[in-house]
């Protein structure tokens, strides 16, 4: 079924967010936390920072009327620095790689792709722009 998600990002401090907004609206991490140092290397990238390694690359909560709060650490040393409105994507995930595609090219028209769409090692199809307002958008199907 589709959903819409916002994905919120910290320098370092996911854990430590997500651990109060648990306390807040209850419940458990879907999937547990998620780490840097658990995910595959990736070609052309250099190696992960030791300090980097235990840094949240995803965690997801579910808060309110079906809706999931996700987030992950943009440490400055993985070149992702945090700034008050660059923290945060609206995440789509339609239920189709046809509907990715669609929504992925209206939204990208006219503004910035940050992640062309492509299969990822965590086997999704996915990919990242920002629309010609500013607004950041995540695409993500995992049929």
């Amino acid at each position: 079924m589709a959903s819409v998600s916002t994905y919120l990002n910290f320098t370092n401090q996911t854990e430590a967010a997500f651990t109060f907004y648990r306390s807040v609206f209850g419940g458990d991490f879907r999937g547990g936390i998620s780490r840097f140092g658990e995910a595959p290397p990736q070609e052309g990238m250099p190696a992960l920072a030791e300090e980097d390694r235990q840094l949240v690359m995803n965690v997801q909560l579910p808060i309110l009327g079906g809706h999931v709060l996700m987030g992950s650490d943009a440490p400055p040393s993985m070149g992702m620095p945090v700034t008050v409105g660059n923290n945060y994507h609206i995440t789509l995930s339609p239920d189709s790689r046809e509907e990715v595609d669609r929504l992925f090219h209206a939204l990208s028209d006219g503004g910035k792709v940050t992640m062309e769409l492509q299969d990822t090692f965590w086997g999704a199809y996915f990919a990242m722009c920002t629309d010609k307002y500013g607004v950041q958008w995540m695409f993500n199907y995992e049929g």
